[in-house]
């Protein structure tokens, strides 16, 4: 089976592949030509999600699946949320301790640093990851959309911990555990994580529908 993945995120690729192995061949926007930066103007994640698939389905006829994942910190009601990859970006503060220049969207130390000063006083660290999966599929000759949901819960350390991952996986401590995603690798955040968990619903209907 072959599927596009509405993404060139390379660590989400290799991630993606991971958990697939050879079950089913992930394709990626570059491998199929696509070079357009997808809007993603959602209020939810499930809207962001359903957008890139349905662009990649509408313009290249071809079974889709896109994701978009919030981290979702409890004490900051919830976010950042939709906006966890641009985080650092959109902050307006101007105190000594905010860069005068605004880092550029998906730059994981400076969302992690803002994150962290945020929480710099809060007690409560509790946060989850949450992915949300939106598969475009033709079935019968007509388009069926499904969504796919995965959630970690945890805490937000006070410092990076670990080398491995991408994000805001040094500064995330999932429940059960002593170890950041960082320092767990791959090998396990792949059968415990957020995505795994919403990949996992996705290979089983893929390989049972």
């Amino acid at each position: 089976m072959r599927i596009v993945f509405a993404t060139n995120n390379k660590n989400k690729l290799k991630e993606i592949r991971e958990i697939l192995g050879d079950r089913v061949e992930v394709l990626s926007l570059k491998d199929i030509g696509c070079d357009v930066d997808i809007p993603e103007t959602g209020a939810t994640l499930e809207e962001n999600a359903l957008q890139k698939a349905q662009y990649i389905y509408d313009h290249y006829h071809m079974n889709v699946f896109a994701d978009d994942t919030g981290l979702e910190v409890e004490a900051l009601n919830g976010a950042p949320g939709i906006y966890s990859a641009r985080y650092a970006s959109m902050e307006t503060s101007t105190s000594s301790n905010t860069s005068s220049t605004r880092p550029a969207s998906h730059d994981s130390e400076a969302n992690m640093a803002r994150l962290l000063r945020e929480l710099e006083d809060e007690s409560n660290r509790k946060a989850r990851f949450r992915t949300v999966i939106a598969l475009i599929m033709e079935e019968e000759g007509k388009p069926k959309t499904v969504l796919f949901e995965g959630i970690v819960e945890g805490k937000i350390i006070r410092e990076r911990r670990g080398g491995e991952g991408f994000g805001y996986d040094p500064i995330f401590q999932p429940t059960g555990y002593d170890n950041t995603f960082a320092e767990l690798g791959l090998s396990v955040k792949n059968k415990i994580s957020h995505r795994a968990r919403a990949v996992n619903k996705l290979t089983h209907y893929l390989l049972n529908t």
